[in-house]
């Protein structure tokens, strides 16, 4: 008995593997795979996972985000940036997203409801504290940002370093607000299949907007290799196996 049959629409990811670009993969029927929701599009189903399966056990698992919550996200506009926002909306938190100009708009549009411009002002100076503070695109630092965390506050970064591995030893024992980390892509496959299940789930029933930068053709690899290296991106770059204009 399988849990797929030849002809099905799958979504998924292939994990922290090393490889190259292709038409085709293949993947254990217990890898990190789902069915794909009939009202969900192939793009938006690769976008929608791109940053989700990142922000959503940093949310969910590392910090226990609760309605009612305050988070600030740095990095809003990004891949992890623009999941994190909407994710944290559908718990039920206050979301201040902290991204550049040019993205204001979109990071409102998202569901935060204060948006902050980096480039107009720095976000550690303003006085505000929350209950979160999730660095999406690790640009800041737990030293920096304690002074936003309230009491018992979480300070989450994507990028491991051996200060914040150092802090999270360290705030385990002392203080009164928390560092983590977490290394979501080592993540067991049926625990990311579930993931990947709930999240293509909210994306076809309207609750979550997968953010699409610009789409390539598989010949452009390079392109938006150099596109999403560029770090002026909103939300994913996506490779399709046609030209996008089809």
């Amino acid at each position: 008995m399988t849990k797929f049959r030849v002809g099905d629409q799958v979504t998924g990811s292939a994990g922290p593997t090393f490889g190259a670009h292709a038409e085709y993969v293949t993947v254990p029927e217990n890898g990190i795979i789902a069915l794909k929701p009939a009202g969900l599009v192939p793009t938006d189903a690769v976008a929608v996972l791109d940053g989700a399966l990142t922000a959503l056990p940093f949310l969910r698992d590392a910090a226990s985000l609760k309605s009612g919550q305050s988070i600030l996200i740095n990095g809003a506009s990004g891949a992890v940036g623009t999941a994190a926002v909407q994710l944290a909306k559908h718990f039920g938190a206050v979301v201040t997203g902290v991204c550049s100009t040019a993205n204001l708009d979109l990071v409102k549009s998202l569901g935060a409801d204060t948006v902050i411009d980096y480039t107009a002002q720095d976000f550690t100076e303003l006085g505000q504290v929350y209950d979160v503070v999730f660095d999406a695109v690790g640009k800041s630092s737990y030293i920096r940002s304690r002074k936003l965390l309230k009491p018992g506050g979480i300070y989450l970064t994507t990028v491991p370093s051996l200060p914040i591995l150092m802090w999270m030893l360290v705030t385990r024992i002392f203080g009164k607000t928390r560092a983590k980390i977490a290394f979501t892509g080592l993540r067991r496959a049926k625990a990311m299949a579930l993931d990947v299940k709930f999240i293509s789930h909210l994306a076809a029933s309207g609750h979550y907007v997968p953010v699409i930068d610009r789409t390539y053709n598989l010949k452009e690899a390079a392109s938006a290799h150099a596109r999403v290296q560029s770090g002026r991106k909103k939300g994913s770059v996506v490779l399709t196996l046609h030209d996008p204009g089809e």
